[in-house]
């Protein structure tokens, strides 16, 4: 039995891909669609909990974009990668306006929140895009555990327990916050 290789999925493809109907998110990887389930509740609120955070700190001072939700961002072309972070800042300075589509440039922080069911390896991969496609600062949260992994360029992250304060760095001056704060 021979097998038909199916041609790469490009970044139009996927754009005209229709929302899955139970709810599951959608990713490009490299030209083939990785299907996540949908999120519980306590990933949900997680995340809704950093982007309010953010959202407060960036949206008065006019300082850039703030997302959720897994909004897409154009990671690789030739084969196409489209991820979708849970929550992500663009700065005002290098998207000085909202994208009709996907965000054509990584952003300045990407944040992943853990869920039960994510394999570590899976995570790990995606850091390492972010990272290698120059996202200066990563934060992956595990609600579980109530720390962050916080990456600045590179593989080697730091660790901060809800004891801690989480800052934004040379990325986003000035903010900081209790890392308990994200899980509250």
């Amino acid at each position: 039995m021979s097998t038909v290789l199916q041609p790469p999925v490009t970044i139009a493809d996927f754009e005209r891909m229709p929302e899955p109907e139970d709810g599951s998110k959608l990713e490009l990887v490299r030209g083939e669609v990785v299907v996540m389930p949908p999120a519980k509740g306590k990933h949900g609120i997680c995340c809704s909990g950093i982007a309010w955070i953010l959202m407060n700190f960036v949206k008065p001072a006019k300082l850039g974009w703030v997302t959720t939700n897994d909004t897409g961002v154009v990671l690789e072309r030739g084969p196409d990668t489209v991820r979708g972070p849970d929550v992500a800042f663009w700065s005002i300075t290098r998207q000085p306006t909202m994208p009709e589509g996907y965000f054509e440039i990584p952003p300045d922080i990407a944040v992943e929140v853990l869920s039960p069911n994510d394999r570590r390896t899976d995570v790990r991969v995606k850091i390492k895009e972010y990272v290698f496609y120059s996202v200066p600062l990563v934060w992956l949260v595990d609600p579980e555990t109530r720390t962050v992994l916080v990456y600045r360029g590179s593989m080697r992250g730091t660790e901060l327990d809800e004891n801690d304060t989480l800052d934004g760095g040379d990325v986003l001056p000035g903010f900081s916050c209790k890392v308990a704060d994200l899980f509250a």
